[in-house]
């Protein structure tokens, strides 16, 4: 192939892999490494590493295992890299206190779940899953020694993180200090050309070059990809912070949490999201701000295409029907979750049940001053009437069935069942 040829179709594949990241360290180097993969006909390597400190990969995750998967499609070989060890250790990054340590049951657990999710959206066939125990837990003490030796305390204690709890006089613990050394190790070990982390993982990923060339190998490639705000359009998606959408929840329950985000967050989940082109995007938002597409409509196609890549096609289309049957044409959807309600051996006129009662009795709210402020404010609707009065009682003496609604998206089916 005539170099000229080379280069347009690394310069190709560059532009393509460049979309949604934040930093490229560097891009001449990138752009060097994919025409020599071109001319050698040898993929590269590209790493990404996810210590399995919970059980749940959820959308924010999801912006690296896309960044792999571009990779991936362009027939580079992608390495999943599950922090068994490392999480063991804890990862420092963006922490103002020592992380609390795992358990090694934890971590199984939470990986062996990895393993099932990250196929959602990565090619099994294509995808090389491992372990960094596999090489950090077999190291000597001679080994970890030497390898500590390459690298300095002052360099390490630079770290914004590091920097602030001293500044602070918090404590740091000798662990934390290793585990940008030990996660650079996993690059000597696995050779990596790249290697793909969020913005709060440059630090880390720069130490990996560092120990690479102490190593005598090439330097990797570093890919910091923006972290994903939650729902709240504010903190990072956490599932701590309740702001996060899981790749396996229920389609409905993906799709609904879609359409609640706002306008100009929409925009930012299509293009960290999807494939939808840059272009594209933006001339959305454009036609959006004169008035010209129905901000709606563009979301309720995002919520489409995210419940689609997790869930199919099929199962995106009964979400959106679902969605547009409760929401716009104010229905009540076809499943809902059921509360059994018993009286036992109550006379009949004693088949009625306090509003508040029952929200603080069957855990709907979390105290009884949090379900007054829910029914005050509007939050409450039995059979499709709103409920304003927080001495309402549901009669249950002429009808045994009732359906709640709290909020906008909650559907509870009150049964009596005596």
């Amino acid at each position: 192939m005539e170099t000229n040829d080379l280069k347009l179709m690394a310069r190709e594949q560059f532009d393509y892999l460049k979309k949604g990241t934040v930093e490229i360290i560097n891009e001449e180097e990138l752009l060097a490494r994919l025409e020599r993969s071109l001319r050698e006909r040898r993929p590269l390597r590209i790493k990404a590493g996810f210590d399995p400190t919970a059980p749940d990969i959820h959308l924010g995750h999801t912006v690296l295992l896309r960044k792999m998967k571009h990779f991936q499609d362009l027939g580079h070989e992608v390495i999943f890299l599950i922090g068994d060890f490392t999480g063991l250790i804890g990862d420092p990054s963006g922490r103002s206190v020592t992380r609390k340590p795992m358990t090694r049951e934890e971590i199984n657990r939470n990986a062996e779940t990895y393993r099932q999710q990250i196929f959602k959206i990565l090619d099994p066939e294509k995808t090389i899953v491992d372990f960094n125990s596999r090489w950090l837990g077999s190291l000597t003490s001679f080994e970890i020694i030497t390898l500590t030796a390459k690298y300095t305390v002052a360099r390490l204690l630079e770290r914004d993180d590091f920097a602030l709890r001293l500044k602070g006089g918090l404590p740091i613990g000798v662990h934390e200090i290793l585990y940008p050394l030990m996660q650079a190790y996993d690059s000597v070990a696995l050779r990596a050309d790249v290697e793909l982390g969020g913005t709060d993982q440059k630090f880390n990923l720069l130490v990996g070059r560092d120990i690479q060339r102490e190593f005598g190998q090439e330097p990797q490639i570093v890919i910091t990809m923006p972290l994903l705000e939650g729902l709240d359009g504010v903190e990072k998606m956490s599932k701590s912070l309740g702001n996060y959408v899981g790749i396996t929840e229920p389609p409905k329950e993906i799709y609904g949490k879609i359409m609640s985000i706002s306008d100009p967050l929409m925009f930012r989940y299509y293009e960290l999201l999807t494939d939808i082109k840059l272009d594209q995007i933006e001339a959305w938002r454009k036609e959006a701000e004169a008035g010209r597409i129905n901000p709606r409509d563009l979301k309720a196609r995002l919520a489409w295409l995210i419940v689609a890549d997790f869930w199919g096609k099929e199962e995106a289309d009964k979400a959106a029907r679902e969605f547009d049957r409760v929401f716009r044409q104010k229905g009540m959807p076809e499943e809902m979750n059921e509360i059994a309600i018993s009286f036992l051996s109550a006379e009949k006129e004693e088949l009625s049940l306090n509003i508040v009662d029952l929200l603080v009795n069957y855990r709907l709210a979390p105290s009884r001053s949090e379900a007054k402020r829910l029914i005050r404010q509007g939050g409450v609707d039995l059979n499709g009437q709103r409920i304003e009065d927080i001495n309402f009682r549901i009669d249950f003496s002429q009808s045994k069935e009732h359906i709640l609604r709290l909020g906008k998206k909650k559907f509870f089916r009150l049964k009596r069942t005596d």
